[in-house]
């Protein structure tokens, strides 16, 4: 078995705390609680290969310049997901800067963009054309609702291979 860190990260309100409650707990909740600092969770997975990882999964507070804590918290970190808000088209400006960030500073770790709030998609702000651009950040995409599980578990448990993969290279 092997532990494998993934951080999630974007700008408040764009539901990472929720996705991971989704994914963990199979939990959502309408109510909004603020992640201040960071929180840390656990899932033991089996990936459709066999091979079992224990996520560490870090719930980064919300925020658009996280380089102030980056060495305490991202230090060891072996993939990442930056979240956006597909209702609000600010939230991915955000992303991209972030992910672009991230690849500077961490080029070997996986990462994937999660669009979020999917059971909102006639409330998008977001079009193709923008989900699109994202790829120039080499990245994987997945528009994923925290409230329905839509592609939620796909995303983690693909980052979660694509990071496991890593070790056997």
């Amino acid at each position: 078995m092997i532990k494998k860190k993934l951080c999630l990260l974007g700008i408040l309100g764009v539901g990472k705390t929720s996705l991971i409650k989704k994914y963990v707990q199979n939990i959502f909740s309408e109510n909004y609680l603020v992640t201040v600092g960071v929180k840390v969770d656990k899932k033991n997975i089996v990936l459709p290969d066999g091979q079992e990882v224990v996520l560490i999964i870090w719930d980064m507070e919300g925020q658009d310049d996280f380089r102030n804590f980056a060495d305490s918290y991202l230090r060891g970190l072996s993939g990442y997901f930056v979240v956006a808000d597909g209702t609000r088209r600010e939230s991915l400006s955000t992303a991209k800067s972030i992910a672009l960030t991230m690849k500077n500073m961490f080029p070997n770790a996986e990462s994937t963009f999660l669009i979020n709030k999917a059971d909102l998609k006639e409330q998008w702000k977001t079009t193709e054309a923008d989900i699109i651009e994202l790829n120039f950040c080499n990245s994987s995409c997945y528009k994923t609702s925290a409230k329905t599980g839509e592609n939620v578990e796909e995303a983690f448990v693909d980052i979660a291979a694509r990071m496991a993969k890593k070790d056997h290279v």
